[in-house]
């Protein structure tokens, strides 16, 4: 064998390697990208419930801040009848 073709040979196998961990880390990377969008799904969906959430309670809130304050009046309205 002389070696030109020993060199070729080995040239190949290496190409090959190459080629081979190349389509490895590509496949590896298409699975990140996939858990990465998972990920940003999730956290998504999370922030909207959340959102809602304090919506939802910024609703409640308010209405129970009303009725406090009616009830506070008529405390007071109850206690002035009392009085007199």
């Amino acid at each position: 064998m002389d070696w030109a073709q020993i060199l070729v040979i080995i040239l190949s196998i290496f190409l090959g390697l190459l080629v081979l961990s190349a389509v490895v880390l590509v496949v590896m990377f298409i699975r990140l990208t996939h858990q990465i969008k998972s990920v940003a799904d999730n956290t998504e969906r999370a922030m909207r419930n959340i959102e809602d959430a304090v919506h939802s309670f910024s609703k409640t809130s308010s209405s129970l801040a009303a009725l406090k304050m009616i009830f506070k009046r008529l405390k007071k309205r109850k206690k002035k009848q009392e009085d007199v």
